[in-house]
């Protein structure tokens, strides 16, 4: 750290990205990205003409983007704002929505990026433990006084709140905004999006790094009321206007158009997640009821670390958590067929020798 930082900054810890290796070929379970290549028709826009047109601006509106975005979700385009991956969002909302008067309120274990915005924006935070099965009490939810932001699916867990558990919680925090993190909500769960429609206090965002296969395309967004889509857009437009690169949203709009391909993609993912489940279970492993693209495993003869460790050291990286009650926890993503059949058979070796 240097002497010239400001001293605001002195005591925020960073988020930390999950590894992102070059020194060696590993079987890469640790990040949540898709095992499968964008659609075709994410491919095919973007033509050699469309990359000299870098030489352009971006449209700082994400016009096309925001009205096939409106059109898919059956939403207008003013009730959407684009950012630079969901994270960025993120973000805005923090920024927007939060203070040291308003606070926010999110689960004790969940999206590693919400406390490090706390601290960023110099927020009040209220972390809610989860149950001790890593289940959100939706009550302990209610009437916060506070803004809300709820990963759901939850991440790292995987487990899923109900439509109706999260209305509860948008009808009892009436005066604050609730934010539902909708990241996985393609591999099991069901959108809060028809909610925004009925209720102004909620927003939902959403990504395009998991079902639809472009994480590296970095690519958000937050649906809701106009009126709070319009306190975003004043940040965005008070920060980069421009932060939407024009591959990007030309690779968003055709997306769209591939949605076949992608809910294909996604089933796959949900059946060989179920698969993978149930081998790790007859190896032994305990499990949540993950509705995401990965599985939280742990096994009771194993430190989660060592875990990590062995596999890493065999070429299969995952991620692990330091932090207490899901230290032993691995967080597996679900890739291909023959990657997962390489970690099942490795844990199978790693846990028969022991």
């Amino acid at each position: 750290m240097s002497r010239f930082l400001s001293g605001r900054f002195e005591k925020l810890v960073a988020y930390v990205p999950g590894e992102q290796p070059r020194d060696k070929s590993y079987i890469k379970l640790n990040t949540n990205e898709s095992p499968y290549p964008p659609a075709p028709q994410v491919i095919e826009a973007l033509s050699l003409n469309e990359i000299n047109d870098l030489k352009l601006y971006s449209d700082p509106e994400c016009k096309n983007l925001r009205e096939a975005l409106a059109e898919h979700y059956g939403v207008k385009p003013v009730n959407l704002m684009i950012g630079n991956g969901s994270d960025e969002v993120l973000s805005f909302i923090f920024m927007a929505f939060c203070d040291k008067a308003i606070g926010v309120s999110y689960p004790d274990i969940s999206y590693g990026f919400y406390p490090v915005y706390a601290e960023l924006y110099g927020i009040n935070k209220n972390e809610i433990p989860l149950r001790s099965d890593l289940t959100i009490n939706a009550s302990d939810f209610q009437n916060t006084g506070t803004t809300v932001v709820l990963a759901n699916p939850n991440a790292p867990t995987g487990i899923c709140l109900s439509v109706s558990d999260v209305e509860e919680i948008v009808k009892s925090n009436a005066n604050n905004i609730v934010v539902i993190d909708e990241a996985y909500i393609d591999f099991g769960g069901e959108s809060c999006i028809p909610l925004t429609k009925k209720y102004d206090n909620l927003l939902v965002v959403q990504t395009y790094s998991k079902s639809r296969s472009m994480a590296g395309a970095r690519l958000g967004y937050a649906i809701g009321s106009s009126e709070l889509i319009e306190d975003l857009e004043k940040l965005r437009y008070s920060t980069n206007p421009y932060n939407i690169n024009r591959l990007t949203l030309l690779a968003g709009e055709a997306a769209l158009k591939g949605q076949a391909y992608f809910d294909k993609n996604n089933n796959e993912i949900i059946q060989i997640r179920e698969y993978s489940a149930e081998r790790l279970k007859q190896l032994g492993f305990l499990l949540t009821d993950s509705k995401a693209n990965f599985i939280f495993a742990k096994h009771p003869k194993f430190n989660g670390e060592d875990l990590y460790l062995k596999l890493k050291s065999r070429g299969i990286l995952v991620r692990y958590f330091s932090k207490p009650r899901i230290s032993d926890y691995l967080r597996i993503t679900v890739g291909s067929v023959e990657q997962m059949e390489s970690l099942l058979s490795t844990l199978k070796e790693i846990t028969e020798d022991a």
